[in-house]
């Protein structure tokens, strides 16, 4: 016997999940992620670290040449070099909201 679910509840259903992220993108959060995954290959903040190779561009670098938009379409699917780290959308959400503070 099939589950049938009113609309009223799956528009509430619906409308909580759009609105559990009241604030938006996370910048601290996505500073984090970026130290995590990002920063043994990119500059991710304002000045290289010591054992950084020549290479990859700096988050501001990446700042000043990418729309949101188009980092998020990057981050979504595996590319190049560069390992396969399955970010959530809001993972991807917040490490744009952070390089977006590097312009």
């Amino acid at each position: 016997m099939p589950y049938k679910v009113s609309p009223l509840v799956l528009a509430s259903l619906l409308l909580t999940s759009v609105a559990a992220r009241p604030g938006g993108a996370d910048a601290a959060k996505g500073s984090q992620l970026a130290q995590q995954w990002c920063a043994g290959c990119h500059v991710t903040g304002g000045s290289p670290a010591g054992s950084l190779q020549q290479g990859p561009p700096s988050f501001p670098t990446i700042a000043r040449t990418r729309t949101a938009d188009q980092l998020r379409a990057f981050l979504s699917h595996p590319h190049g070099a560069m390992p396969d780290l399955s970010l959530t959308r809001t993972e991807i959400d917040d490490l744009v909201s952070y390089i977006a503070t590097l312009r």
